[in-house]
């Protein structure tokens, strides 16, 4: 029989574990919510706050004074994670572009640079202006490594969380079986997390986004490739060898178009950035210019390529059961013509007996995955 002062000990440690994941999935609450989504006394919560405000693990924010109608009562204390010392850099991947950010603990960014970049076909290049861009924001901001307390990096290619390499010889080709963590700390002197962009993008809008608050939900990026992450029970999903989510090569019709993955008909043969630009290219439409997106026959298109994805993400739907799809990239920043076409065709082919999924726009935009970058680092430094 274990000791009671042993079984005592795990169930506070427990407690504080919980309190915690609630405070960074849902962001401030007050002790009362803090209870109900823990389903525990109030007093044992109390003396697990008490404990994380004691070791500065968390902060309670000053209450607000009560306006007209508040009542009489005092207005409840809202508790949040407390900021990490030092800052933390986000390094943002994307098909073609590298971008660079340097934010505080709070994830309030103090410097960002960025450089386009063919980065599927030059890794070697745009790993070094990765550095390059790291060592210019330092100067400019005026931090030195030494206060730097973590770094992640975004790459938009399927990662394998035990070795950080890039695992489909399809997908990112050029940077298949490179150790990234040992690339990047040779170009900026920091041991550097990694992880795939659309991972990035869901934890970015999970934590200040359109999938803040879901515990279950779908985010996709949308732009030169279709990939997604899955967020299930708070924590992203990324499978046995990182590959959960490239829903970019879910083949639609065995005879349609080559992908570059080898098979046919595959969803990002048939809608990503690129594809929509050579159907509007006899139009003179540029896809991601503002002043054509309202375009007649852009807005045909956008629809269309957004009822194809939606065709995919209703399977998905009805295998997950999500409560929102969440969508990023360059094709969900084209208008309401592409989210309503994924929306109407989730709505048509989901089941209906689990309820209603949300179908939303990303609230970041294209700074969903830079966002996640620095979100993912912030959790490095506090677990460290």
């Amino acid at each position: 029989m274990r000791p009671e002062g042993t079984s005592r000990r795990r169930a506070r440690d427990g407690a504080r574990a919980g309190a915690l994941a609630v405070l960074r999935e849902h962001g401030p609450v007050s002790r009362a919510e803090l209870a109900v989504r823990l389903d525990l006394p109030k007093s044992t919560v109390a003396a697990v706050v008490d404990e994380l405000l004691a070791d500065g693990s968390i902060v309670e924010a000053p209450a607000r004074p009560g306006g007209s109608g508040s009542g009489s009562g005092r207005p409840a204390r809202s508790l949040r994670l407390a900021g990490i010392a030092g800052v933390v850099v986000g390094i943002d991947f994307g098909h073609r572009h590298v971008r660079v950010a340097l934010a505080d603990g709070d994830c309030r960014i103090l410097g960002e640079d960025s450089v386009e970049l063919d980065v599927d076909r030059r890794a070697t290049e745009s790993l070094d202006a990765a550095g390059d861009l790291l060592a210019g924001l330092l100067d400019r901001v005026g931090v030195t490594r030494s206060e730097v307390r973590a770094a992640a990096a975004g790459i938009p290619g399927p990662v394998n969380p035990a070795t950080g390499t890039v695992q489909s010889p399809t997908i990112l080709a050029g940077w298949v079986d490179l150790d990234l963590r040992a690339a990047l700390r040779s170009r900026t002197g920091l041991d550097v997390a990694v992880d795939n962009d659309a991972n990035h993008g869901a934890l970015g809008e999970q934590a200040r986004g359109a999938g803040h608050g879901y515990r279950d939900f779908i985010y996709v990026k949308a732009s030169n490739g279709i990939g997604a992450c899955l967020v299930l029970g708070g924590v992203v999903y990324r499978g046995s060898g990182g590959m959960a989510g490239e829903i970019g090569h879910t083949q639609l019709d065995p005879e349609g178009l080559w992908c570059r993955c080898g098979n046919r008909g595959c969803l990002e043969a048939l809608v990503s950035v690129d594809v929509v630009r050579r159907q509007l290219e006899p139009l003179g439409i540029d896809p991601l210019d503002a002043d054509d997106v309202t375009h007649p026959v852009a807005r045909k298109v956008f629809a269309e390529s957004g009822r194809t994805v939606g065709r995919v993400l209703a399977n998905l739907c009805n295998a997950l059961n999500p409560q929102a799809v969440v969508l990023g990239g360059d094709l969900s920043l084209t208008g309401d013509a592409f989210v309503d076409g994924v929306r109407d065709s989730i709505e048509r082919l989901a089941q209906p007996g689990a309820g209603a999924v949300a179908t939303v726009p990303a609230r970041l935009g294209r700074r969903a995955e830079l966002i996640g970058t620095l979100t993912a680092a912030i959790a490095e430094a506090r677990a460290a």
